[in-house]
């Protein structure tokens, strides 16, 4: 099963010092004693998370790039073995059929690029540190080619900013130059990875105020729930052994899979009510309604029950979870043109998976292969995504993935001119929730710049410049947002009485660059209002100037991020006050700027 590192995060940083993450595996007992319930703590919004913008679901390689199937026998056994850690992902179908098989396949792209890869199934996110700590120690101890533990882990790129944090903190201690580095990705979770609730959650996110979610804690799923709530300004409790009507609400569940069986099964707890971290002497019978997970957990949830829709995914949200490469800084620089050529063969195959039905087809037969898991038509099936019927009539989007190329991972890094570093984005958004929410236990993360080594990319990109193009939103200006993702007003200050910015506005365009950055795939309308004071028509024009001032700012730090057709403003002038515009505080209140983001799909 696939696992991403923020729920381990928590645990490991005070079980293991090798091992940040290592804790889906123990008993909810322990989890309890080393991650102190916030009896006390105030439940929180989580800080507001925009992420980069993703493509519309097409796959935009050439119908002309040529095809390589490889054979089923290793190929290129003559080269030094490099070892990589992956969960059964279907992120990684570049990857796979790049090597032909676990092991570098006679006729592979990865044979040709004179890399003898081996992929190893690690579902633990405390074996892959561990893996990444043994090779580090070997290498530290004079063997240039360590046989202990893997060159290579591919993580979620939402949780990379604390699976770096408890990994170099342990391999600082070798030495500074062998810290774990980003060098690439093999592709997105494009829908997979999702959070469901109740359909009225959807209609109106305010009613999921008191819900009661179940899911494995402080993992990736849990933070497109904890983005959500940061999006829609909706505190999160916590403390999974209260319950606060103001907040949504946790069950601890003990991976993906129990998520969905709680909900199902119709679990429930009585527990103590509380409000803003108080308790209040009530206790109150709750029940899950509600589920994080991924595919097949949404699976089990539609056809055994149903009733539950996606709520949002990382279809809306199609910058957040990149697959992320990451080896040993040392060893990689000493190993040029094998990382080279490893990242070549990886986006060699994107692009023929991106252009070619077989390839994709291939790819998913080697997938069964490495993960020891399911048939080729699973895993075929759940990487293009499918809407299907729940038990209940509903329908429910499951499964979705794609592959990234060189383009892809140009823009991905913001080699791309134009563009802004989505990955950077990602990383920042999603550490700072893991901080704000638990600052004891996880109090900063190591800055971008640390953790990030494009150079191999870029020689990639010097030599051969990409044949085809990266894939990017599309939007049409007249299309309607048919499903709004969230509503949320910015404090965006202007000078009195014009559409320049004030000096202190520019923190939250930033903080809002990086929110929209992470939710790509989704259409941005910019609303502006006044308060009362002044003219009404004049108002209105106000208004209107000041979300435009909003719209050009954004699309010039990064034009091709917000195309043409992403943003829409819309002015209201005095006309929608949130706030009474007799006092000066409720004036300030409705001088605001309402960020909506939505689809316009069906």
């Amino acid at each position: 099963m696939k696992l991403t590192p923020l729920a381990k995060a928590i645990i490991a940083i005070a079980i293991l010092a090798t091992a940040f993450f290592s804790i889906k595996r123990f008993a909810p007992g322990l989890l309890e004693k080393i991650v102190p319930a916030a009896k006390t703590k105030e439940s929180q919004v989580p800080p507001k998370a925009d992420l980069p913008a993703a493509p519309d679901g097409s796959q935009a390689g050439t119908p002309s790039a040529p095809v390589s199937l490889p054979g089923s026998e290793p190929g290129c056994t003559d080269k030094t073995e490099v070892r990589f850690y992956v969960w059964a992902w279907n992120s990684q179908m570049g990857g796979m059929l790049a090597n032909g098989g676990p092991q570098a396949a006679q006729g592979s792209l990865m044979c040709a690029n004179g890399v003898n890869l081996k992929f190893i199934r690690e579902d633990m996110v405390d074996k892959m540190q561990e893996g990444l700590v043994a090779f580090a120690t070997e290498l530290s101890k004079g063997n240039a080619q360590p046989k202990n533990g893997v060159h290579f882990v591919a993580i979620m790129g939402d949780g990379s900013a604390t699976f770096l944090k408890g990994v170099n903190d342990t391999l600082k201690k070798i030495g500074k130059d062998y810290q774990a580095k980003v060098v690439g990705s093999m592709g997105y979770s494009r829908g997979e990875d999702k959070f469901m609730g109740l359909p009225a959650w959807k209609q109106n996110p305010q009613a999921a105020r008191g819900g009661l979610v179940a899911g494995y804690l402080r993992d990736g799923d849990w933070n497109i729930a904890l983005k959500w709530l940061g999006d829609n300004g909706i505190c999160n409790n916590p403390d999974e052994k209260t319950w606060d009507p103001n907040c949504l609400n946790w069950v601890a569940a003990n991976d993906y899979i129990d998520a969905g069986e709680k909900y199902i099964a119709g679990y429930c707890e009585d527990r103590p009510v509380v409000e803003k971290g108080k308790k209040t002497g009530a206790t109150k019978k709750v029940c899950v309604n509600g589920v994080v997970t991924w595919t097949p957990g949404d699976v089990n949830v539609a056809m055994k029950k149903g009733g539950l829709v996606s709520i949002v995914s990382t279809k809306e949200y199609s910058s957040q979870m990149p697959n992320t490469i990451i080896g040993i800084d040392k060893w990689m620089k000493a190993n040029r043109p094998v990382v080279e050529g490893m990242l070549s063969a990886i986006f060699q195959a994107g692009d023929q998976i991106k252009s070619n039905p077989q390839a994709l087809r291939k790819a998913a037969e080697i997938s069964a292969v490495v993960y020891k898991e399911q048939d080729a038509a699973y895993w075929e099936k759940y990487f293009k995504g499918v809407t299907e019927r729940d038990k209940q009539g509903l329908m429910v989007e499951l499964g979705g993935s794609s592959v990234n190329n060189l383009a892809d991972n140009l823009l991905l890094f913001g080699l791309t001119q134009g563009s802004q570093n989505l990955f950077a984005a990602t990383y920042r958004v999603f550490g700072d929730i893991v901080v704000q929410q638990y600052p004891e236990l996880v109090p900063n993360y190591p800055p971008v710049t640390e953790v990030l080594d494009t150079s191999y990319i870029q020689a990639l990109a010097a030599r051969q410049a990409p044949t085809t193009q990266a894939e990017v939103p599309k939007f049409e200006q007249a299309a309607k947002v048919t499903n709004v993702v969230s509503r949320r007003s910015w404090q965006i200050n202007f000078e009195s009485g014009k559409a320049a910015f004030s000096p202190d506005a520019y923190r939250n365009l930033d903080q809002l660059l990086n929110d929209l950055l992470v939710a790509s795939a989704t259409v941005v309308e910019v609303h502006g209002h006044t308060d009362s004071q002044g003219n009404p028509d004049k108002n209105m024009q106000l208004s209107e100037e000041r979300a435009f001032a909003v719209k050009q700012w954004l699309e010039q730090k990064a034009p091709v991020n917000f195309p043409s057709g992403r943003i829409r403003v819309f002015a209201h002038g005095q006309t929608n006050p949130v706030a009474p515009n007799s006092t000066e505080t409720g004036r300030a209140q409705n001088r605001r700027v309402e960020i909506v983001i939505g689809t316009t799909g069906g």
